[in-house]
């Protein structure tokens, strides 16, 4: 019950910033530029909220806090919720469904390469998020899918870098904070590698960041 409670508390502050933006357009809260200031807000969370669950493993192994791991997906599935808010801004608000001149700005503009490739990457990560497709693909080959989570985010922060032409300041904070977190995926894989490997047999639903 306690876990369950915790879980509507993390789900609730992670429509917060839904909400706020919500307020914001209702109340004449966005800047002079509405649409560029949904699409900032909307991308920032996606990225933010797709570090927040790659980090989960890190501090699960670094503290041994095993229960923080129940909020894993739940993170994860709010990065995709924000990139797909972030995606229909561009699509709907900023070229009304024109394909043509979408197909054009993703070819031209490396930014929007860049953000386009990491949101592809994340649909097959929230489409295999259940326990169910955990057991259809197999705990290995589930995990080996959801390594796309890091070259999603390393898409994100590049997109991010890219897109910003004066402070890149925000950006490289976040490529800092990715650059930690890749750095403890390989510290954990080889750095404490025992002598003698053992063969393991995957356990379904194992830990992928």
């Amino acid at each position: 019950m306690a876990v369950s409670r915790a879980k509507l508390w993390v789900f609730t502050a992670a429509l917060a910033p839904l909400g706020l933006l919500l307020w914001a357009a209702a109340t004449g809260g966005l800047t002079a530029n509405p649409i560029e200031d949904i699409t900032h807000r909307t991308g920032d969370w996606a990225l933010r909220f797709l570090l927040l669950a790659l980090a989960v493993t890190p501090i699960r192994k670094f503290t041994g806090w095993g229960w923080v791991a129940d909020y894993r997906r739940m993170l994860g599935l709010f990065a995709f919720f924000y990139a797909t808010l972030h995606f229909s801004t561009y699509l709907v608000l900023d070229f009304f469904f024109d394909f043509t001149l979408i197909f054009d700005d993703i070819v031209e503009r490396r930014y929007v390469t860049a953000g386009f490739a990491g949101f592809v990457m994340l649909v097959p990560l929230a489409i295999t998020s259940t326990r169910g497709m955990i057991r259809r693909l197999g705990g290995a080959r589930w995990r080996q899918l959801h390594r796309l989570a890091y070259l999603a985010a390393i898409a994100g922060v590049v997109h991010y870098l890219w897109l910003v032409k004066i402070d890149i300041r925000p950006p490289l904070v976040y490529a800092v904070v990715l650059a930690v977190l890749l750095g403890s995926r390989i510290w954990f894989n080889y750095a404490r590698r025992p002598a003698r490997r053992e063969v393991a047999t995957p356990r379904v639903g194992a830990d992928v960041g």
